[in-house]
Formats: C-alpha cells, structure tokens, sequence
C-alpha cells in the first residue's frame, strides 16, 4: 500500500476504512477506473469474478440480486464458454473468472497468510 500511496501522492489518497479500502481524488470529484470492456449477456457476473476471488454461487447470487439458479445457469454458461471454471463440490464448490494472459489479476489482492 506504501508504494501505491507514493504513486498516487498528489493525485489521490488512498485510505483504510472498515470495507477495504478507499481511493479520494485530491482535485477531481469523481474517480474512473479502467477495466477491460466485457460486453456479454453475462458481464455482471464476469464482473464481480474479475477480482481473482473465488465465490459460491449463493453468494453471487445476493451480489447479484438474483436468484441461486439464475446465478447457476449464467456460471454454467460462462463455464461452456470457457470463461470461469469451478473447483469444489456442493455446498464447497467456488468459481473463479480464468486469467486473461498479459494480465495480472493479483495486484493489490490480499495475500493469505499460512496459519501454523
């Protein structure tokens, strides 16, 4: 964080609040953010798998105000796609969006820690 901070010194602040963290414009009022245009019938959920972050379908589901099902039929489809992929089984299965090449997905990411 110390190194983004420096990077955006002038520009930005970045600073911790109890959600994760917030990026406040010095000058502007309103913050972009770049990603990379997914114009697919799907893009909501594509959206919130680009994190890197593995997720249950219940829990797209209520991020996505849908239903489980309907959140089950957009993953399948992704999945044929070959766009995300699963690991896990029931209630344990999770999805992840697969990495574009070129792309770091990591960045800025929490990095889980081994627990002895």
């Amino acid at each position: 964080m110390g190194r983004l901070r420096s990077a955006l010194r002038g520009l930005a602040q970045v600073i911790s609040t109890k959600r994760g963290f917030a990026l406040i414009a010095v000058r502007a009022r309103e913050v972009g953010v770049l990603g990379l245009p997914v114009e697919d019938e799907f893009a909501p959920v594509l959206g919130f798998l680009a994190d890197g972050e593995s997720w249950s379908t219940s829990a797209l589901a209520l991020a996505l105000g849908a239903s489980q099902r309907t959140a089950q039929r957009a993953l399948e489809a992704l999945s044929a796609a070959g766009k995300v992929q699963s690991f896990g089984r029931g209630r344990a299965q999770r999805w992840v969006s697969l990495s574009l090449p070129g792309f770091t997905t990591t960045l800025l990411l929490p990095v889980a820690v081994p627990i002895d």
